[in-house]
């Protein structure tokens, strides 16, 4: 049995009750779940599996590749793809009951002198009013006549959702409801990302999709009293050693003791997905203890300082560097970057294990 070198801890009770908490602040709108990017890197299958266990019959992907490795599952949901058909066949969406959001007029005009053909075809439309990346804006909607078809859904998102005194929100939200005033008859009509959620009613619409949220994220919003942290990232200990005074560790110079201390080498790098801007000055974990990384964050390897406790730390034990003590948001300010990114950069060849 090899003993990996970086694990990545899920705790999927804490999934499934971000996903019932998020549920219960939405009233009598829906809550699906937004899953692309491996579900934000924490494992799709198993979040699909396990939302899906929890009643969530909604799933929003980023790819038509990501669309199918849902749909090899077999289980009956909603599956859209945001980024539209991506040039993509109608018969990959039609036989596989995936639903594109289309972006452009472009992208409607094709699904509408094809809809006869696709027979099974479901899609949605995204109206941009105001993040100005994919939809149609207000004045493309007006010049179109959506009689002609059903369409299953209709979004847009909000730009600045953790900030709540922004007005900006108060102005999309506006927006998007002169939208569905053209009498698109979308099925569903769908605002509200995470941080959307906790704005209040008037920003839920028939259907909300969390994404960061159910992950642990709360951007230092009243959202982190609501949500439990999901995951631990945990680097093992390859070494042990002493190093004497006014010796560097690591890469440049960037760390010189002044003392002789003891480090310990973990097996986890920037390859893996922990930030070089930790080099220095990032903490890491171990029983509640904390301890400094010094010198440069490698690709493979970070250095630990352990001389306070280095009785109590053995080579093949896991030191935490994500955990309930230093979250992915504490993280992320560090880095000064969000906790999405911190959360998608963790890397493949970190081992998944779910408790």
């Amino acid at each position: 049995m090899i003993k990996h070198n970086a694990i990545l801890e899920v705790n999927l009770k804490n999934l499934e009750h971000n996903y019932k908490k998020l549920s219960s602040l939405t009233n009598k709108s829906i809550c699906a779940a937004t899953i692309k990017a491996d579900a934000y890197g924490i494992g799709v299958i198993k979040t699909f599996e396990t939302l899906y266990k929890n009643n969530c019959r909604h799933f929003f992907v980023a790819t038509t590749e990501e669309a199918l490795e849902i749909r090899s599952q077999k289980l009956l949901a909603n599956v859209y793809v945001l980024n539209g058909l991506e040039n993509n066949e109608l018969s990959i969406f039609n036989n596989n009951n995936i639903i594109p959001i289309i972006n452009d007029k472009a992208e409607y005009n094709f699904v509408c002198q094809n809809i006869k053909k696709y027979k099974k075809l479901k899609f949605g439309i995204h109206v941009d009013t105001g993040i100005n990346r994919l939809g149609l804006n207000i004045n493309d909607l007006l010049k179109i006549n959506f009689n002609k078809n059903n369409i299953h859904i209709l979004i847009s998102h909000l730009s600045s959702a953790d900030e709540s005194k922004n007005n900006y929100n108060i102005c999309q939200n506006k927006k998007f409801k002169e939208a569905i005033n053209l009498k698109i008859n979308a099925k569903y009509n769908s605002l509200s990302n995470s941080m959307g959620i906790i704005l209040g009613n008037n920003f839920h619409h028939d259907l909300v999709r969390p994404g960061i949220s159910l992950y642990g994220g709360h951007f230092n919003t009243k959202m982190k009293k609501i949500i439990k942290p999901v995951i631990s990232l945990k680097g093992k200990v390859l070494q042990i050693k002493e190093i004497s005074k006014n010796e560097f560790v690591g890469y440049n110079q960037t760390y010189k003791t002044n003392k002789k201390i003891t480090v310990a080498i973990l097996g986890i790098g920037y390859a893996d997905g922990i930030s070089r801007v930790l080099s220095n000055k990032g903490n890491v974990y171990f029983k509640n203890k904390t301890f400094k990384i010094v010198g440069r964050v490698s690709m493979d390897t970070i250095t630990v300082d352990i001389s306070k406790y280095s009785k109590s730390i053995k080579i093949g034990n896991y030191m935490e560097i994500i955990n309930h003590l230093n979250g992915i948001d504490k993280i992320a300010n560090q880095c000064n970057t969000i906790c999405n990114e911190i959360l998608t950069s963790i890397s493949k060849r970190v081992k998944r294990v779910y408790i």
